[in-house]
Formats: structure tokens, sequence, C-alpha cells
């Protein structure tokens, strides 16, 4: 496993992976130490994500080894699956699963998603539109979902 840290408009951003892929992307308080050599998989991500905070992307094609149960990665694809500049309720997530019913842990799944950003779990919301959890904190989540709306006019939360 290699890492390096980025700074980004919400703070560093610290990215983890090896030649499998990425395994996490999380925000961090502090910037940690870094690994010497970068791996063009880690080189790529760093490119990709500051073209994301300037603007300039809002799709990633990223390759990504996140660990997990086979239910959270069916989880976590299915964030990919959510549009830059939409968003969706844990209620509707559940439903794509195919159980209505497995809304609790359709959300736990989604708040253990290691790979923030790029598996785009800032993007749930709950079923009122209300912000709900984010374990990069709940002003980092505004500040991703106001940076991809379309919408321009005030502040959306």
């Amino acid at each position: 496993m290699v890492n390096i840290s980025i700074n980004t408009p919400l703070g560093p951003l610290f990215i983890e992976g090896s030649r499998d892929g990425i395994s996490s992307i999380s925000f961090v308080d502090t910037p940690i130490s870094e690994t010497i050599e970068v791996p063009p998989v880690l080189q790529q991500a760093v490119i990709q994500l500051n073209e994301y905070f300037n603007k300039q992307r809002r799709e990633f094609s990223l390759q990504l080894a996140p660990k997990g149960t086979v239910f959270q990665q069916k989880v976590w694809k299915k964030l990919q699956d959510i549009p830059y500049g939409k968003t969706t309720s844990y209620q509707e997530m559940a439903n794509q699963l195919g159980d209505p019913k497995v809304i609790r842990a359709a959300a736990s799944a989604n708040g253990k998603n290691p790979i923030a950003i790029v598996v785009p779990c800032h993007r749930v919301i709950g079923s009122d539109g209300s912000l709900t959890g984010y374990a990069g904190g709940l002003h980092r989540k505004k500040w991703l979902l106001e940076h991809e709306s379309p919408i321009k006019q005030g502040k959306l939360f």
C-alpha cells in the first residue's frame, strides 16, 4: 500500500492504494506523511480529483479496489450510478437494490464507503431532502453538493 495526501478546498484528502487500484480516499484534518514513490494509479487520482475541484471533471475513470462485504460492494457500485449534480435518497437506493426493507443496511453501507467523492456517497440525502450523515462531515457534504449543483443561486442548504 502507498498513500499520498493532497490539499483541496475542503482540507487535506488522503488517497491510498496499490497496483490493484484505489482502496481509500478520505478527508483528514491534517496531512499524513506520504510514500516517496507514487504509482500511476494514485497519480491519476490526484489529477482527476484536482480536475473535479476545478470544475473540469464530472466523472472519474480510476481503477478502484475498495474492501468490503458483497452487499457493501453492491451499494458502492450503485452509488457510482448517481449522476454528477443529482441526488437520491436512502429509500430510493434501497428500492433500486431490489428490497425497500434494506434501507438501514444500505445507509450503513453508504456510511462505510471508503472512497469519498469518486464513489459519491455525498449524493445520498434524506427522503425529505435534508442533509444526513457524511463521514467527512456535513459541512463537506453540503459544499460538495453545492459544488456540483447546476443551480448557482444562493445556497442549497
